[in-house]
């Protein structure tokens, strides 16, 4: 017959082993979760070109300040050519 504490130990062992791995996965999938959200953002609102990470020269370097400036620029035209002053 089997010695009862060599099985308890077994058990035991087999349960810290699932509960590793569990966490190694649970880290994995947060890590790999945290790549791909970054990966996203990059590609939405793109990467600044000058090393900022906030303020007008970073706003400059994204799809919303492209547009904006490229609104602004617009009406700063359209004001020039049909001479309203500000």
């Amino acid at each position: 017959m089997t010695d009862i504490s060599s099985v308890a130990s077994s058990a035991v062992a087999m349960v810290n082993k699932q509960t590793a791995d569990l966490g190694k996965a649970a880290s994995s999938a947060s890590i790999s979760f945290e790549s791909a959200l970054s990966k996203v953002k990059a590609t939405i609102v793109g990467r600044p070109q000058t090393g900022f990470a906030s303020g007008p020269t970073y706003e400059a370097g994204t799809v919303t300040g492209k547009t904006k400036a490229a609104i602004t620029n617009t009406i700063n035209a359209a004001k020039s050519a049909l001479n309203i002053k500000p």
